[in-house]
Parts: C-alpha cells; structure tokens; sequence
C-alpha cells in the first residue's frame, strides 16, 4: 500500500520496472513484455497438461494460491477454494518468498499444483530439483482473464523520460526477451503464441 507514492511520488526513484498495463497510479511506458498467471505442477503427473481452471482433474485436489490474487476468483468459479491452501499476499519479500514457499510444496507433495504469478512461476519451477511443469492460464472464461502486459512506470509528467525508456525498449526487445527466458519467464505473443528461444531465432 503507498508503493507508488512512496517511490515515484516521492522521487525516491525515477522509473517502476515490472508496471502492468492499465494500472492509473503511474504512466506506464510500452508494455516489453507478456505473460500470465500460470499452473504448476510436477512433470508427469496427472495435472501435466490442464490448461484451464475447469478441467474436471483439478477438482478436490489442493491447489496452491496466493490470497487476493486475481485467479483466486477464476478458482472460486470454478468451485476449487474449499480444498486449497492459501499463501500470504503482504509479505517482505527480503525474508521470505510465498512463491518459493509454494514451489516447495509442490515438489514435496503437500499440494499437487500452484497457481503463480507467470515470472514468479517460471524462476521458482526452473530452480526446483527437478524441474516443475509451468502451463500459462491462457484459455480461462470464468473470472478475470489472466493475461498481462508489462511495461515500466514513470510519473505522469515525465514525457522526455518515457519516450527514451519506449526507445530503448524498442531497440533491445530480443536482448530483453532473451534475458527473460534465462529467468524462465513464459513469454506470450500477443496470439497467445509462447515466445522461445526456438522463435525467437526463425524470426532472425
């Protein structure tokens, strides 16, 4: 609460890497890159492939998610919070992590999958021993959509600065595509399409 004031308002800071699209609170530059809220679960399972919170395999499992975030609505929807098991949403982040929490109950069994923000999924799942299945939440039609751009914030009067952010995007978008993958980041195009490092190389 009070983040942007409290940077950007303040002048404690001058631009918010990692600012959805669409949010008032700040002047966001051009989005730079795309992504979703994910599923995550482990290889082979039975949960493998679910794509969408109303595949009939997901019902009376325990399903990791983190409180007040918005596929929490597509879950009650779809009538999976009963046996879910909920991760704080306010937490510092310097000392513990609800997405790491969660990976970790993942891969130990304690819930059969999670449901996370798309870079937290994709870093946490990547470093996991071994490695969890992430599966963006593309196809959802019951609750909020779980798809964003992400851009940077900057404040409203900051033109000049937000036309040379939008450059430099512009100019180094595969450099940025490229380091976001390194992280696992799952990356969509704007048809929904995963961008990898095997696309991003035809399109060379």
């Amino acid at each position: 609460t009070g983040f942007v004031r409290m940077t950007l308002g303040s002048h404690r800071c001058d631009v918010i890497v990692g600012f959805p699209q669409g949010d008032d609170l700040a002047q966001g530059t051009n989005p730079y890159y795309r992504t979703a809220y994910a599923l995550v679960a482990k290889r082979g399972s039975s949960l493998n492939d679910v794509a969408t919170l109303g595949d009939e395999r997901l019902k009376g499992k325990r399903i990791g998610i983190v409180a007040g975030t918005p596929p929490g609505t597509n879950m009650a929807v779809n009538g999976l919070m009963g046996s879910a098991k909920s991760y704080p949403l306010m937490i510092d982040t310097r000392i513990d992590s609800s997405a790491e929490a969660m990976i970790k109950d993942v891969t130990l069994g304690e819930i059969d999958a999670g449901i996370l923000w798309g870079p937290m999924a994709g870093y946490y799942a990547k470093k996991a021993n071994p490695p969890l299945r992430v599966v963006p939440l593309i196809r959802e039609t019951a609750g909020p959509r779980l798809v964003y751009r992400i851009g940077m914030g900057v404040r409203a009067a900051d033109q000049n600065w937000k036309r040379l952010l939008n450059r430099f995007i512009q100019e180094n978008q595969p450099a940025i595509n490229q380091l976001l993958l390194d992280f696992g980041v799952p990356l969509l195009d704007e048809n929904d399409q995963p961008i990898t490092a095997e696309t991003m190389t035809k399109q060379r």
